[in-house]
């Protein structure tokens, strides 16, 4: 098994030169479940910057601005959490807080969330049919408009990378249907993304830390392909992440936030559990987006690509790092999971549909 991620260009994706062996090394049995993608297109790199930038100024909002968009009654699936997830042993997760938004704009901009079903209405699934609640052009201007923009541009790229997949399976999986992972990439309107704020921690806290997943607990996703951008690391005791305030101050864009050239933990970020027993740590290039594998895909494909286990570690800031000062680190990050429209099959041996399968995770992992 490869220790390091498998990288292509967009345009070998583009013009369907992926070698089915690239893409078992990538996502196969194997494999890390995750493949970067790089010479995206250059608007990529100012979005990931303004969008990551706006995750600080999100998590740095005063409680009464957080607390409007909240949605309790949709498990926090849409707009800001922060200690509502439960992924380890029951423990609730207050190292990050997150802002959710439904992707259904990719299909049709008129739409806030996903359609509804015979079998799945906003009564009975609010987690996938709640409109979407941003924070307002006055709180944090241009918000909506970059979160969008940088998601759209991140699912017309995971089109090409489910095409690849696509032809792959039809030569390798008896009567699989064509090209229905591009199909369900493009197509749904249950496409959700995450904007992560992982909160500075305090050099006490980072002391007494005693597990390796601190930032997000070991997990799998539970969709078809996950978009990834790289992580961003701010010092927000030199970069304060809070917003001028003003009558006249109307900006479009909030200023972008300096980003450190590098974890100032090297330990810090992303980490695979191979099935052979290695953890891996795997860093995505600023210019990049990467994929990693869900449950949903591996259902899709009969097991032939595997979703595989991984978990964010936080940053271990040392008492002496005057740098860094105290280790006020933050890290943010953007996942966009790409997931089949509610009705769709996704295990077609036991009649499972993605909506189904998506309930039964969300119970799973949030607090009662």
């Amino acid at each position: 098994m490869s220790s390091t991620a498998v990288t292509v260009s967009l345009d070998d994706l583009k013009n369907g030169s992926v070698a089915f062996s690239t893409l078992e090394e990538a996502f196969g049995p194997n494999s890390l479940g995750i493949i970067i993608v790089k010479n995206i297109a250059p608007e990529f790199v100012q979005l990931r910057h303004r969008l990551l930038s706006y995750s600080s100024y999100l998590g740095n909002l005063p409680e009464f601005r957080l607390a409007k968009i909240e949605n309790a009654a949709a498990k926090y699936l849409t707009g800001w959490s922060r200690g509502k997830e439960a992924l380890r042993n029951g423990q609730v997760d207050t190292n990050k807080g997150s802002f959710y938004a439904n992707c259904a704009f990719y299909v049709d901009p008129s739409l806030s969330c996903a359609k509804p079903t015979a079998e799945f209405s906003p009564e009975n699934f609010p987690e996938y049919l709640s409109p979407n609640i941003w924070p307002s052009d006055t709180t944090i201007p241009g918000f909506k408009d970059t979160f969008e923009d940088l998601c759209r541009l991140i699912i017309d790229t995971a089109v090409l990378v489910a095409r690849a997949c696509d032809k792959y399976a039809e030569k390798e999986i008896p009567e699989y249907k064509s090209g229905y992972l591009e199909h369900v990439v493009k197509t749904s309107t249950t496409t959700k993304a995450r904007l992560l704020h992982y909160f500075p921690v305090e050099v006490e806290t980072a002391q007494d830390e005693k597990t390796d997943d601190d930032w997000c607990a070991t997990h799998l996703d539970h969709g078809c392909l996950t978009g990834l951008t790289s992580a961003m690391f701010i010092n927000e005791r030199r970069q304060i992440p809070a917003i001028p305030m003003g009558y006249a101050y109307s900006p479009k864009y909030l200023p972008v936030l300096g980003e450190l050239d590098s974890s100032p933990d090297p330990t810090a970020g992303l980490y695979i559990q191979s099935r052979s027993g290695e953890t891996v740590q795997v860093k995505i290039p600023r210019d990049c987006i990467a994929f990693q594998t869900g449950e949903a895909l591996e259902r899709i494909t009969k097991g032939k690509f595997k979703a595989v286990p991984h978990f964010v570690r936080g940053v271990r800031p040392s008492v002496t790092d005057e740098e860094n000062q105290g280790g006020l680190v933050a890290r943010n990050t953007l996942a966009v999971f790409t997931q089949p429209n509610l009705g769709e099959i996704v295990d077609s041996e036991q009649g499972i549909s993605f909506g189904e399968f998506a309930m039964g995770i969300v119970e799973k992992n949030t607090t009662k």
